[in-house]
């Protein structure tokens, strides 16, 4: 019976340094970070950065959604054709912007050169701390970065279908092209070895 009256009392009790019912989300930030400490231990992750991120992939998102919802678009039923080119397109765009040297300058801000890591591809360290960290750890992710390009690129089958099949047709042939050039490598190493 004693504890019942304690809950009530204590909620009514603003949190040290808050104006009324600001004590509860002192709480919840506190609790987070708690949260935070917790998952990252010794490692610095900022976790209030990816949820900007998300936060602001949601926004692009919701926004590309109001703008085929204003202008009344109607949602094509993509072929594999389609699935294919934007696939192989997506990829494509994710590693040049995550590895390519000539996008090197989009990543220097938040990275430090550490070498090659292959074929036309930069190795780099992400530096940092907070918003620097994530949006380096986005920038040179072309995992990471997959998400953001082919949602561009489904966004753009809808709103201006044939500029992006243009556009993924010509990734899609850059990747095409990059096979080639390493089969071609590899027959000239065979006919020298």
């Amino acid at each position: 019976m004693e504890s019942e009256n304690v809950i009530p009392a204590m909620s009514k009790r603003p949190h040290p340094g808050s104006q009324g019912g600001g004590g509860t989300l002192a709480a919840l930030l506190a609790a987070a970070h708690r949260e935070k400490r917790a998952y990252a231990g010794d490692a610095e992750r900022p976790l209030g950065s990816y949820l900007a991120l998300m936060g602001a992939y949601g926004t692009l998102t919701a926004g590309l959604s109001a703008a085929v919802w204003r202008l009344d678009r109607p949602l094509p039923d993509p072929s594999w054709s389609d699935v294919a080119l934007l696939a192989v397109a997506s990829h494509k765009l994710s590693r040049l912007i995550a590895k390519d040297p000539v996008t090197s300058p989009l990543r220097a801000p938040f990275t430090r050169f550490k070498g090659t890591s292959g074929e036309a591809e930069l190795a780099e360290e992400v530096r940092g701390q907070g918003p620097r960290k994530a949006i380096g750890e986005l920038i040179t992710c072309p995992f990471c970065l997959g998400l953001w390009t082919a949602t561009g690129f489904v966004f753009g089958l809808v709103l201006a279908p044939r500029p992006t099949r243009l556009l993924a047709a010509m990734f899609t042939s850059l990747t095409g092209a990059d096979a080639l050039q390493f089969a071609y490598a590899k027959l000239q190493q065979a006919s020298t070895g």
